[in-house]
């Protein structure tokens, strides 16, 4: 009977087998057959953990058959072949709850493994001690509904043993196999104690769970609420649930939880009102399971402290499903400003900048960026900008920044636009990564406690973009990324207060220097002999790529023997200086230097020696001597003399012909000048010096000159009544000197001579003749007083009425006098003329024809005096 038993359960398991694991001979599977079984001892039940010893039997020996035993699909390898049918498998501690052990058989007949029978083994554990007994009911229920913690699973049937008692007295004695204990309610009295213990038993052992006390006054629990509606809040973040209670809910209080990701999670929601809570933290975009509950906390009439105080619940409410809508902003944005250019009409243009918020904190669509100014005025700008220009007027202090999406606005950002003055400066450090792409920078200051936060920005020179970044108060360094190594950056700090934002403390930065790209442009300002003034441009910032710490000039004469000379300059001083160099022509190169070494040297600059100077001289005087031979030759031409001369008279003004008198050019100097070129209006001579003056008596004058007498014969009756003595007298007021006396020959042969050489100036001379007949009115008239009987010269007399001239000599000189009628004399003023005509004198024999005479002219003006004539009567 044990065998048709044992071969049943082995077909059985191979059928169960066949259809899990594979059909019965399928290709790649074992053969089944059914030509053994399986034993198992102590037996197919056991206590988990303990060694186990299966049996393969065969219902026929085959010589050269092998078998083989899996437990759980892993062949075991402990084995003993007990005889020609059976083999002993030996299987230490085995753990799984539920194994199963498959017997296979490999003869010399079949290549493959025949199965020859398997067996279920069954692992478990005893039961725990039944835990945390709690009993409620409701009161619209007939139930008492009792729930226990039973420990650890036990892999087995276990049965638990419900009693109730009361005074020693049995009430109910239930056998149940699960978690939920219910007690009809109507066996219980209301204010009655009674003792619920829970025994647990099965085959490896039993357990009993300590008393439970309670009355049903102490386990009436509040009637389970529902939830009717659930509202998401703008954010998607937080829900606020309405629910309902069959009782009053004056002195419940709610709970929730809720499902997510299939994990249920209890939540203490913020009770809003009554039948209101609002639960936070919630996810955009997420089916949600809500469950609420209400308790109530009870002071019991039981003995047993446990009970005396204890905080009463209802069961979990029916779960209601909804789905988060997308999540809004919920943060507000880092915002930052700068200006641009000069405010005019009361505008100033301002650069509005910020970062874009953070994925997690919104979702659904980024619509676009809005900034309000004060006066309500609204500026639009693209989701795809980080930064937008505005017009604000300067009386605006501030900006609102807010993000707007398809599930709402982010809470607006103010940008303060107030300065707030010179504050404390900072001490700014930087320290540059040694790849170049970032720098930290630090700073120290005191504690302000205005102070909100700081900003530092920093840009790329040339202007290339401005980043920025927004840093807390109570940090003091960050760093700063996206650097390029070999490009200049000018990091500023700003702090941002209550009253403002300060001004900058600003530093220039190379993440990393890298060598020059070029050199600076070279000029050759002057060379000297033996030294050259150089002068060279900035290197532009993008080709510096470090800070520039020398420069240095390189120095050759063409000479390929000559050595090459350089010379090292500050990068911080003059751009400009006199370099020593030898003569020649000269090749000059710069390079420019930074930490990281000597950029390229520049192109090649010839500067050639100073030319000579004797070229020059020559030039200009070759340049004068071709002036002055051109000027002369202009004055040498009489013509042009006079054209020149008439066109200045013409075109000047009167007062520039106008002849104003000169003491240089006084009439008595003019007539003791002797003239040789022209005759009748300019003398040669200089003026002669003046003697000094003497005052002398009456007798020393008689005695130094004395009267002479001149008698003439009369010529007619009108010539007698003007004959006169005249003797020429110093006066001693005035007494000019006698000009040397030049030869009257050869002066007269000289301008004979000229006179053929050149035809102009004989037709001047004749023209000069002409004009001697006019200029006789020049001779002066003596003016004889009839009282004094004394004559003295005067000016101005008449220059065309004919005189007759009279001629005296005294001590050699020659006097001319024109006499007129007496009838004239009272009314004319005498004049004297002393000319001598030359060419008269030489054909005259008379006593004034001398060789040598004194040429004197008279025009006008001053005259020396003559003394008074005694008349013959």
């Amino acid at each position: 009977m044990n065998l048709l038993l044992a071969s049943w359960r082995c077909i059985i398991l191979l059928f169960g087998f066949s259809i899990s694991g594979c059909p019965l001979l399928p290709a790649g599977c074992v053969d089944v057959i059914s030509g053994g079984y399986v034993t198992a001892e102590p037996a197919t039940v056991l206590l988990m953990g303990s060694n186990l010893t299966v049996y393969c039997h065969t219902f026929q020996c085959e010589k050269g058959s092998k078998m083989y035993l899996d437990l759980n699909k892993q062949t075991v390898n402990l084995s003993k072949r007990v005889n020609c049918t059976t083999t002993a498998f030996y299987l230490p501690r085995v753990w799984k709850p539920l194994s199963e052990v498959v017997c296979k058989m490999k003869s010399s007949q079949l290549s493959a493994l025949e199965i020859i029978c398997g067996l279920d083994l069954h692992l478990g554990l005893p039961p725990d001690k039944p835990a945390n007994i709690n009993c409620e009911t409701t009161r619209s229920s007939n139930l008492v509904n009792c729930s226990l913690d039973r420990g650890r699973e036990t892999y087995i049937d276990t049965f638990y043993n419900v009693s109730v008692h009361r005074e020693n007295k049995s009430v109910l004695d239930l056998i149940l196999d699960g978690e939920e204990i219910s007690i009809p309610r109507g066996i219980l009295e209301e204010n009655t104690k009674y003792t619920l213990t829970v025994s647990a038993y099965n085959r490896f052992g039993a357990s009993r769970s300590d008393p439970f006390v309670f009355s049903l006054a102490d386990i009436v629990i509040p009637e389970t609420p529902r939830v009717v509606k659930v509202e998401f809040m703008n954010d998607s973040t937080s829900a606020v649930l309405h629910w309902k209670t069959s009782e009053s809910s004056m002195r419940l209080r709610s709970q929730i939880r809720l499902r997510g990701n299939n994990t249920w999670e209890q939540r203490a929601g913020a009770e809003l009102s009554e039948g209101l809570i609002r639960v936070e933290n919630l996810k955009p975009e997420t089916e949600y399971e809500f469950q609420i509950k209400t308790c109530s906390s009870t002071s019991g009439q039981s003995t047993s402290l446990k009970a005396s105080r204890r905080v009463l619940c209802s069961k979990w409410s029916p779960s209601v499903r909804r789905m988060s809508p997308e999540k809004g902003p919920s943060q507000q944005l880092h915002v930052w400003r700068s200006f641009g250019g000069q405010a005019k009409h009361g505008l100033r243009n301002v650069t509005v900048f910020w970062k874009p918020p953070p994925v997690e904190d919104y979702s659904g669509e980024l619509l676009r960026y809005s900034i309000v100014l004060e006066d309500g005025r609204e500026e639009i700008c693209p989701a795809a900008s980080s930064q937008c220009s505005v017009q604000a007027p300067v009386a605006v202090l501030g900006l609102n920044v807010s993000v707007v999406t398809s599930s709402g606005a982010s809470p607006p950002a103010f940008v303060d636009l107030r300065h707030a003055g010179a504050s404390e400066s900072f001490f700014v450090k930087l320290a540059p990564s040694a790849d170049g792409s970032a720098a930290h920078v630090s700073w120290s200051t005191t504690d302000q406690k205005d102070l909100l936060y700081f900003v530092v920005e920093w840009e790329s020179m040339p202007a290339a973009g401005l980043q920025w970044k927004k840093v807390l108060k109570d940090l003091k360094g960050t760093t700063i990324t996206g650097l390029m190594a070999g490009v200049r950056y000018n990091v500023s700090l700003y702090a941002v207060t209550t009253r403002g934002v300060s001004a900058p403390t600003s530093t220039p930065i190379y993440s990393r220097e890298q060598k020059p790209l070029s050199a600076p442009v070279l000029h050759v300002l002057t060379r000297e002999a033996r030294r050259i003034l150089v002068r060279w441009d900035e290197l532009p910032q993008d080709q510096q790529r470090g800070f520039i710490s020398k420069y240095t000039i390189y120095l050759q004469t063409l000479d390929s023997t000559s050595t090459e000379l350089n010379v090292t300059v500050s990068g911080s001083g003059q751009r400009q200086m006199w370099l020593d160099c030898p003569e020649g022509t000269l090749s000059l190169q710069l390079t420019a230097s930074n930490s990281a070494g000597e950029g390229p040297r520049g192109r090649q600059t010839l500067s050639q020696p100073p030319a000579p100077a004797v070229g020059l001289v020559i030039v200009i005087v070759f340049i004068i001597t071709i002036s002055i031979a051109i000027v002369a030759n202009l004055m040498c031409w009489s013509c042009v003399r006079k054209r020149i001369k008439q066109k200045c008279i013409a075109w000047g003004p009167e007062w520039l012909v106008h002849n104003l008198p000169k003491p240089g050019h006084s009439n008595a100097i003019r007539l003791l000048e002797d003239d040789r070129s022209e005759r009748l209006f300019s003398s040669i001579d200089s003026d002669p010096t003046l003697s000094p003056i003497l005052v002398v008596s009456q007798e020393e004058r008689d005695e130094a000159y004395p009267t002479i007498h001149v008698e003439e014969s009369p010529d007619g009756a009108e010539q007698a009544k003007s004959l006169h003595r005249t003797v020429l007298v110093e006066h001693t007021g005035y007494k000019p000197q006698i000009a040397a006396l030049v030869p009257l020959d050869e002066e007269i042969r000289a301008a004979r001579e000229e006179q053929r050489e050149d035809p102009e100036i004989a037709e001047e001379d004749r023209l000069l003749l002409g004009f001697e007949g006019f200029l006789g009115g020049f001779l002066s008239d003596m003016d004889r007083s009839s009282s004094s009987h004394r004559v003295t010269l005067g000016s101005t007399g008449d220059l065309l009425w004919p005189k007759t001239v009279e001629t005296s000599v005294w001590k050699g000189v020659c006097l001319q006098e024109m006499t007129r009628p007496e009838e004239d004399t009272e009314n004319n003023v005498s004049s004297l003329d002393l000319q001598q005509d030359q060419r008269e004198a030489l054909e005259s024999d008379d006593t004034c024809s001398s060789p040598f005479s004194a040429r004197t002219f008279l025009n006008g003006g001053y005259f020396p005096q003559v003394a008074s004539l005694d008349v013959d009567t």
